[in-house]
């Protein structure tokens, strides 16, 4: 099968949005907010389905403040599907599940969320940004935190294992194997 240069670009153009998608879970699971800044445009709008509306930045300076603080949480990507419009227009629309723990004891819950996500990205100096989001919620569930690693199968001593944990403290920015 031959494979024309036209082709070849539209496939790098959405890995290359892809990835900007994935970035952003991972900044926002990591509660790194430069990261989640690099998905988009200056300029960008954030319509969070009606938890905030305004310009992306705006949205950033108030993840710069929650974030940190947050419970832990996971988000991964589903169902994403990437249509490019031109070379340097593209819509993209993907599900996004999240787990967070919120609160500790016998007021904290674990709550699974989906959204959808449908962006808007331009191609701008050569990079992928989003420069419109807006965000749909799907459906959430929440229930009592009951941690049990697989009723101890898992991990006997729940208190040995290494956890996921926020910027820079999470395992991703101290990663080494040992051959420094």
């Amino acid at each position: 099968m031959q494979y024309d240069d036209k082709a070849i670009r539209a496939l790098l153009d959405k890995k290359a949005i892809e990835e900007v998608l994935v970035r952003y879970c991972r900044g926002a699971d990591r509660g790194d907010a430069d990261l989640i800044a690099s998905a988009y445009h200056d300029d960008a709008v954030e319509d969070h389905g009606g938890t905030f509306l305004g310009s992306a930045r705006d949205y950033l300076d108030l993840l710069r403040k929650v974030l940190p603080a947050a419970g832990r949480m996971s988000h991964a990507i589903t169902n994403m599907l990437v249509e490019l419009e031109d070379d340097t227009q593209a819509t993209s629309e993907c599900y996004i599940l999240t787990f967070s723990r919120r609160g500790e004891g016998e007021d904290g819950y674990d709550s699974l969320t989906m959204a959808r996500l449908i962006d808007k990205f331009e191609k701008r100096d050569g990079e992928w940004r989003i420069a419109h989001r807006r965000l749909a919620w799907e459906w959430n569930h929440e229930m009592p935190i009951r941690e049990t690693w697989g009723r101890g199968m898992i991990a006997p001593d729940p208190d040995s294992l290494i956890r996921g944990g926020k910027v820079p403290d999470d395992i991703l920015y101290n990663f080494s194997f040992g051959r420094d």
